[in-house]
């Protein structure tokens, strides 16, 4: 998370759960509604991109923060997700033509700019009727109110007893939660680049990091390296992802005919797949080893020690 996005602190550096809770929902529906007109305009991607994000964020705060907050009916995390997946199709097709336009298009020989300027078309075609749906969810009742009920909550909020607590003392429980089963999931252990448990895995990792950024100003500084080391696996997996989702695109119909007509491309595609597959093993081979996993047990039970010691009990 940004600097300027981080939540500010109590005065003693110990806020109460909600204080926190509160402190992130203000500051994604603040940039949701800041950054509605320019994704509406649709004169930028990049808009569209931190809409996305705020909602992820949006998202990830409701779930995490659930127990501790008392929430006005209707303001539920599933309802983010819902209006983000809308978002979703419209953000692939955006990257799957800039994939394209750079830096392969001029690297391609006339013939096969000719075949893969059918594709960009259809890519445009698909962009337009999901842009359609988006302005649709955007727009549609369900999601304005429940960003009309986040603001009216934000003026009083209500937190359950958990969420009375002060952060410190509960903060290995949290993080502990939220971590519980990474390293067991199959993904770590496929031996095929286009797995399906890659991309739930990536998805896995993309959501730990998300519910995790709240917590990043009281965690220990070695666990903020392990953190950068997600987002960087999260990236190689998600370059992966995208490619094997573009080159099925490429090749499906009515395209299929035209596959002999792209060689190029296709061979451009599978040497960026070896690249991110080779990466990827490298870094699933150094997170997942025992020793990364016994460090990152104690780096997670850390506050917990920190904080018997500073009352004593240590």
């Amino acid at each position: 998370m940004p600097a300027a996005d981080l939540p500010v602190l109590a005065s003693d550096g110990d806020p109460r759960i909600g204080d926190l809770a509160l402190g992130l929902i203000q500051q994604q529906v603040r940039r949701l509604g800041q950054l509605h007109h320019a994704v509406l305009a649709d004169e930028d991607p990049e808009a569209l991109h931190k809409l996305r994000i705020s909602l992820r964020r949006l998202r990830s705060g409701l779930e995490v923060f659930a127990p501790a907050l008392l929430l006005p009916e209707g303001v539920h995390a599933s309802r983010i997700a819902r209006v983000a997946r809308r978002t979703g199709l419209t953000r692939d097709l955006d990257v799957f033509r800039e994939r394209l336009e750079h830096p392969w298009w001029p690297q391609l020989p006339e013939g096969e700019q000719v075949a893969l300027a059918k594709a960009m078309a259809r890519l445009k075609r698909d962009r337009r009727q999901a842009f359609e749906g988006m302005v649709e969810a955007l727009n549609g009742g369900r999601y304005l109110k429940l960003l009309a009920l986040l603001n009216q909550w934000q003026a009083a909020p209500s937190y359950s007893l958990l969420g009375q607590q002060r952060l410190k003392p509960w903060l290995s429980d949290w993080v502990c939660h939220l971590g519980q089963g990474l390293f067991l999931h199959n993904g770590w252990f496929v031996a095929d680049p286009a797995a399906e448990d890659l991309h739930e895995l990536r998805k896995r990792i993309k959501g730990l990091r998300y519910n995790l950024e709240p917590f990043i100003p009281f965690l220990p500084t070695k666990m903020l390296g392990w953190i950068e080391e997600l987002k960087q696996a999260q990236t190689v997996l998600g370059e992966l992802h995208d490619l094997t989702v573009l080159e099925a695109s490429l090749l499906s119909q009515p395209l299929r005919r035209k596959a002999s007509s792209l060689p190029t491309l296709q061979e451009a595609i599978s040497q960026r797949q070896q690249q991110h597959w080779q990466q990827w093993q490298a870094q699933a081979g150094r997170l997942s080893s025992d020793a990364n996993r016994q460090d990152l047990h104690r780096l997670i039970l850390a506050p917990a020690e920190n904080q018997r010691a500073l009352l004593g009990q240590g």
